[in-house]
């Protein structure tokens, strides 16, 4: 019988100090848990007292270009991006991935890819931190919820990995998966569960190709803390953050589109592409602003959302002739 969760209805000056973290773990445990109250939706702060940090990264700091990988804007405090978070194997309240996301296990890791490539196999952390160059991206993430960030990433492009196994002709799409593990989730064992685990999401071939898809081991400079899909996870920054899997732990290349878990939860809510697109509603709610973090109830920091959340220039030729209201 499948588990349930019930569904939910950018000159960066603001990067947390390096006091604000209070300790350090080796490179492949990464970062703990976060603690964070929240009040009614609204982001508040990390306890200092809570704060746990991840270890350094070496990586190509990010600068200007017409390549999309650095915006200006006023990034999202560390606090805020560590404790407003979606990831429900461990609960669906923004604060619950800070409070219980510390129990997961990191170490070791590995990921296994197979599927349409000439040369199939898994991949300890090690190997694959060790056979990529890291940079940093400072991209916007925008929710399907209609909040934001601005988050200065640390990883690799996802090409970068797939060309390594060698993709046949026949690889039209990438499926991904999320680590799945009862005792660690508190999330999975709920009855209210309605997700069937473990999460999955989906790319087409192309999208997955592109300079703009990163695999990110880290953010701020550090690797990632576990709420935030430790040790690796996806960002797709012109598509609804809940394309951009967290905590992966295999990759499949395919003929055939898969079916990934909020479109065969909700299609109607939640389609395979799920571009930013203002244009477009969700059908509870509309799509044509978000509320950028942080915010509060009185300043919600409200703005219009861009197509493609402003990577449109780089990407919207991967959809040329497309229907988008069909293909949301």
């Amino acid at each position: 019988m499948r588990r349930r969760i019930r569904i939910p209805p950018i000159a960066s000056s603001e990067i947390t100090s390096e006091t604000a973290y209070l300790s350090r773990r080796t490179f492949i445990r990464g970062a703990g848990m976060m603690a964070a109250p929240l009040v009614a939706g609204v982001s508040s702060p990390l306890a200092s007292s809570e704060s746990v940090a991840g270890a350094p990264l070496q990586y190509a700091p990010a600068g200007p270009g017409a390549n999309g990988f650095y915006t200006d804007e006023p990034q999202t405090p560390f606090e805020d991006v560590a404790s407003y978070c979606n990831f429900y194997e461990f609960g669906t309240d923004k604060g619950d991935p800070a409070r219980y996301a510390g129990q997961m296990s990191t170490d070791p890791w590995s990921v296994e890819v197979g599927g349409a490539v000439a040369r199939p196999g898994k991949l300890n952390l090690e190997d694959i931190m060790s056979g990529y160059d890291l940079e940093e991206r400072v991209y916007r993430l925008r929710c399907v919820e209609a909040w934001s960030m601005v988050v200065p990433w640390i990883g690799f492009p996802l090409g970068d990995l797939l060309r390594r196994f060698e993709p046949t002709s026949s690889a039209r799409y990438v499926e991904f998966r999320t680590l799945y593990r009862r005792e660690e989730m508190p999330g999975t064992r709920s009855f209210t569960s309605i997700i069937d685990w473990p999460y999955r999401e989906g790319l087409r071939m192309d999208e997955a190709m592109h300079p703009l898809t990163l695999v990110a081991v880290g953010l701020y400079g550090k690797t990632l803390p576990n709420q935030n899909g430790a040790p690796l996870r996806l960002v797709v920054p012109w598509k609804y953050g809940f394309k951009s899997i967290k905590s992966i732990v295999s990759i499949r290349l395919l003929e055939q589109q898969p079916a990934t878990s909020w479109q065969s939860l909700a299609p109607r809510e939640y389609g395979f592409y799920a571009n930013v697109n203002p244009q477009v509603d969700h059908p509870r709610w509309s799509q044509k602003y978000e509320r950028r973090l942080p915010s509060t109830l009185f300043r919600p920091n409200r703005m219009p959302t861009l197509m493609f959340n402003g990577y449109g220039e780089q990407v919207a030729d991967l959809y040329k002739g497309m229907d988008l209201a069909r293909f949301y």
